[in-house]
């Protein structure tokens, strides 16, 4: 009995998906919701995994290839034994001539349990983005299973080892998505495909910068109130909601209080009309390996400081591990960008449509500012507003950020609504 495997119901927004990666070939017996490709979209890879037990047959779509909802991807036949070993199917891109030795020495990263160790479909993603030896990375999970924590303490190991520095060298993309390699002399170059993810990412900052007018206006807030705050009640907080207290709740809880108040930043264009959004749906800008993506926090302004310090924890792991849903990234009506985590100190971040404000968050740097006519030390942030000039006026803009920097450096601003 054959049983067909079919590219699963795509959202309304997605056309179609691309055909990522094999973990079986054909003749592989297969279980019952063991992943079997991952598919990639312009915002999440989905894993599809089987439906029975069985043994693997022909497959109908190639690494590389574009598939659309229902598509057929493969049959598994039970009941049957396997058949001798084909080789996985190909890339439809022909395979270029041999990288240089820092790009090719590296075995790949789809380990299975006949040549390394067994892999999550989340590990085995990173460290074939990454272009890592599995069999270097030792797993503190049960019986030895490398988690996502041991690849990325691998690879901070490797930046800080003197030693490791031409192994970390090539961190490259493997050969396969490699589609020209060319040298000249000792300067190597090649040539790489965009993931779906980053591609789509160049695609809405183009529609950014063509479709709105983008402005900028900038601050500084004086953090020293809410470090004081998050000192007094950092361990009493983790204790009682078993989550760090950090600045982004504080952030966000002051974004929605103004987003209250100046209602046209929470607001979108839709053609000639004006849309206001009646809820506080905040987008977190994420940094992932595969590129940077927008979570949606909904319905903001009904969370607390420790369900919003859970929700943006979580959001952080769903990227990390790839398992962000459609659901976590369709909507919202504002955005807050944190590029201080990166050491950013001044940006003007880009409007993620078709919301019509984003706010930039930079580095905390103690530097000296007056007080009372004296001379102090204390924590300063600049803060970033891009805004679409088409609906909103330099002077809501700039009292926007006001009321955020008058929030942030009086946190009970926030208990007493004020």
């Amino acid at each position: 009995m054959s049983t067909n495997v079919n590219v699963p119901a795509l959202p309304e927004s997605v056309a179609d998906a691309t055909v990522l990666s094999w973990h079986k070939k054909p003749g592989d017996p297969v279980q019952r919701d063991e992943n079997l490709v991952d598919l990639e979209t312009d915002k999440v890879v989905l894993e599809v995994p089987s439906t029975v037990d069985g043994i693997l047959g022909p497959v109908n779509a190639a690494e590389g290839d574009t598939v659309q909802a229902g598509d057929l991807l493969c049959v598994i036949e039970a009941g049957k034994a396997a058949p001798a070993a084909k080789s996985a199917p190909a890339a439809k891109t022909e395979k270029p001539s041999p990288a240089p030795a820092a790009a090719t020495e590296a075995p790949s990263a789809t380990a299975t349990e006949s040549d390394g160790p067994v892999l999550t479909p989340a590990v085995r993603r990173l460290v074939k983005e990454m272009n890592l030896d599995p069999r270097k990375i030792s797993g503190t999970g049960k019986d030895g299973r490398i988690l996502k924590s041991d690849v990325i303490a691998y690879l901070d190991n490797l930046e800080n080892d003197p030693a490791e520095e031409k192994e970390l060298s090539a961190v490259v993309p493997p050969e396969s998505d490699i589609t020209q390699t060319s040298v000249v002399g000792e300067r190597p170059e090649q040539r790489v495909p965009m993931t779906r993810l980053r591609a789509r990412i160049a695609e809405r900052l183009l529609e950014a910068q063509a479709n709105a007018a983008i402005l900028t206006t900038f601050n500084e807030v004086n953090l020293q109130a809410v470090n004081d705050l998050r000192s007094r009640y950092k361990a009493k907080f983790e204790k009682d909601h078993e989550v760090k207290l950090g600045f982004m709740s504080f952030f966000i809880k002051a974004a929605v209080e103004a987003l209250k108040t100046f209602p046209l930043v929470n607001a979108s264009v839709d053609g000639s009309d004006i849309v206001y959004h009646g809820y506080y749906d905040i987008g977190i800008a994420v940094g992932s390996p595969r590129g940077l993506v927008v979570p949606i926090l909904r319905d903001a302004d009904q969370l607390g400081f420790a369900e919003l310090e859970k929700a943006v924890a979580d959001f952080g792991k769903k990227a990390h591990d790839g398992s962000l849903s459609y659901e976590d990234l369709t909507g919202g009506t504002f955005t807050i960008s944190n590029g201080g985590v990166f050491g950013s100190m001044l940006s003007t971040p880009i409007l993620n449509p078709p919301q019509s404000a984003i706010l930039g968050m930079h580095n905390i740097q103690q530097r000296p500012i007056v007080e009372n006519g004296e001379i102090v030390i204390r924590p300063m942030m600049y803060l970033a507003l891009s805004y679409d000039h088409r609906i909103i006026d330099g002077r809501e803009a700039v009292q926007f950020l006001v009321t955020i920097k008058n929030i942030l450096e009086d946190p009970s601003r926030l208990l007493l609504q004020v």
